[in-house]
């Protein structure tokens, strides 16, 4: 871990002389580029600045011991200090590992109904709202993009685009089957039941990352209603965008404009065509070991609401909390938290053991 940490201290070192470069300077791109590294190091080298400045201290209260008038106070000081270094590995480990290049990305986040007839598409729109307004709560951005609403208030579908730093690292956890248990309003008999909706959080793809040819696009304009086609504008304003090649079709009507509309249709399918790359790579790497926590199986049931007992549970990490509607008013961040936690010290023990194969191997 000191020779990685070492490494980044003189790259980070190489990257501060170079931004002192009158040359850099007067170059945008690479002083932006330069800029952004030395950003992304910049907490790992304070880390490891302390990290280094605690083990010196380590050593002097080590060097008072033989004394028997300091032995007491050194004794303790040696204590507070060694619990401190092992918080300051833990957290230099975590730093170290490799970081998700999505992370920092705006997300785009599909709810669609599932089970469960208009109940479900009820339940889609209570957790669209959720992450409205956890999106407020963080101080980020969100717009719809596209909805397909039903006749008492639901979504069939609801796309929201979620701009903020870090949107994806927070959000990439949602993926999966979303259940809600609970008499739904159409309900008469007062019988509990079970529907669910589906989520899946793609990281918005850059226009530069994403090559799209034209003669692969067939647009089509229609004009944009709301559910049961009330309210039918008399332009055709909204668009529907089929890939040829993937099949991938995409529909905008929110805007009242129709070249709005197709630019945040083009930004949908830039998405998943990245999101369609993504799958493709992570295909190819098969062998390594399916994560706990998961991020991309959207089949998998990650989280059940139940309303009769207001709890909600998360059943990757078997976490259950007691506060049902001021989750659904945005307050996922235990949630969050937890399984951020969890995904960190699965890929800290993986890369502890591959360390240790690695040792094995040196010494075999």
């Amino acid at each position: 871990m000191l020779a990685r940490l070492q490494e980044v201290e003189k790259r980070f070192e190489q990257i501060e002389q170079a931004l002192a470069d009158p040359q850099v300077a007067s170059d945008p791109k690479e002083l932006q580029r330069l800029g952004k590294a030395h950003a992304e190091l910049e907490p790992i080298v304070q880390a490891f600045r302390e990290y280094r400045t605690t083990l010196k201290r380590i050593e002097e209260a080590e060097s008072l011991l033989d004394d028997p008038e300091m032995h007491d106070l050194a004794q303790e000081e040696l204590d507070a200090l060694k619990e401190l270094r092992e918080q300051q590995e833990h957290q230099l480990k975590l730093m170290l590992l490799p970081k998700d290049p999505n992370d920092e990305r705006n997300v785009l986040l599909e709810i669609r109904a599932g089970t469960g007839g208009e109940e479900a598409a009820l339940f889609a729109a209570e957790l669209a709202r959720m992450y409205m307004r956890y999106a407020e709560r963080r101080g980020w951005k969100y717009e719809i993009l596209d909805m397909q609403e039903t006749g008492i208030g639901g979504y069939k579908e609801i796309i929201l685009l979620i701009e903020g730093k870090g949107a994806y690292s927070a959000l990439k956890y949602e993926s999966g089957v979303h259940r809600v248990q609970r008499v739904p309003v159409t309900e008469s008999s007062g019988r509990i039941h079970t529907s669910a909706a589906t989520v899946a959080v793609l990281p918005e793809a850059e226009e530069v990352e994403v090559e799209i040819n034209p003669e692969d696009l067939e647009i089509d304009t229609f004009r944009a209603g709301s559910a049961g086609g009330q309210h039918m504008q008399k332009n055709e304003t909204a668009v529907r965008i089929l890939h040829k090649p993937t099949g991938i079709v995409v529909t905008c009507q929110d805007e009242r404009s129709q070249l709005q509309n197709r630019e945040k249709a083009m930004r949908m399918l830039r998405t998943r065509l990245y999101d369609l790359q993504q799958q493709q790579l992570q295909a190819e790497r098969t062998a390594t070991r399916k994560s706990q926590v998961g991020t991309g199986d959207r089949s998998e049931k990650i989280r059940t609401y139940n309303f009769p007992q207001g709890r909600v549970t998360d059943h990757r990490i078997g976490l259950t909390i007691y506060n049902l509607q001021e989750i659904l008013d945005g307050d996922i961040q235990p949630f969050v938290d937890a399984l951020i936690a969890e995904d960190q010290a699965r890929r800290l023990q993986e890369a502890t053991e591959q360390e240790a194969l690695a040792s094995i191997s040196q010494e075999a």
